[in-house]
């Protein structure tokens, strides 16, 4: 069975995620090899196919994990014991930061989605509807107070909001002039204002 650490204690999952994150933002999914990767990670072939049954699973891990993490934030935003505005506040800022902080993964799944399994896509696709559901329903609840207005379906003002969270691997520089937190205030503003009554 393969060693779950290397010699110096880093788990051979996190290396071989590392390492199958930078080479496919590096050359794409489809340009990187197996070989590549566990060479990269320093581990065998027999070491990924332990933790992970293909390339396929290294890519849909790659998007799953930072998902599981926004996921874990949403619902402790949504379950606090705060008015609703600041509850979506929090959220729709979060999101942008967390994918920020997790850029290279945003890029990588969004170019190469569609290099999953359809087990797969399925799985993620519904791992992000479940997202979406739960951003709406604080978007309803809202509305349904008279906080937001309820002129724009709430529907429409998640795909506007995501929207802008999914393209930010295409502009967004670390070097550039805004921090992720300013990023995320702006965009979370932006859309609090869209919902003014």
């Amino acid at each position: 069975m393969p060693r779950t650490t290397d010699g110096e204690g880093a788990p051979v999952p996190q290396r071989l995620l590392a390492a199958a994150t930078r080479l496919f933002a590096e050359q794409g999914y489809d340009r990187t090899s197996v070989q590549e990767i566990v060479e990269a990670a320093g581990v065998t072939k027999g070491a990924l196919y332990h933790y992970f049954g293909s390339k396929d699973d290294l890519l849909h891990e790659v998007y799953a994990r930072v998902l599981r993490v926004q996921q874990e934030r949403l619902d402790a935003f949504a379950d606090a014991d705060e008015p609703v505005e600041k509850r979506l506040r929090a959220a729709a800022a979060d999101v942008v930061v967390t994918t920020i902080e997790n850029l290279d993964d945003a890029m990588i799944f969004f170019r190469s989605m569609h290099h999953l399994s359809p087990e797969k896509n399925k799985q993620v696709r519904a791992e992000r509807r479940r997202y979406h559901e739960r951003f709406r329903a604080l978007i309803e609840e809202g509305q349904q107070a008279g906080v937001f207005s309820a002129a724009t379906p709430a529907d429409l003002v998640v795909d506007y909001h995501f929207g802008s969270v999914h393209h930010l691997s295409t502009w967004y520089r670390p070097d550039g002039p805004l921090s992720p937190q300013e990023v995320a205030d702006q965009l979370a503003d932006l859309l609090l204002r869209a919902l003014r009554p």
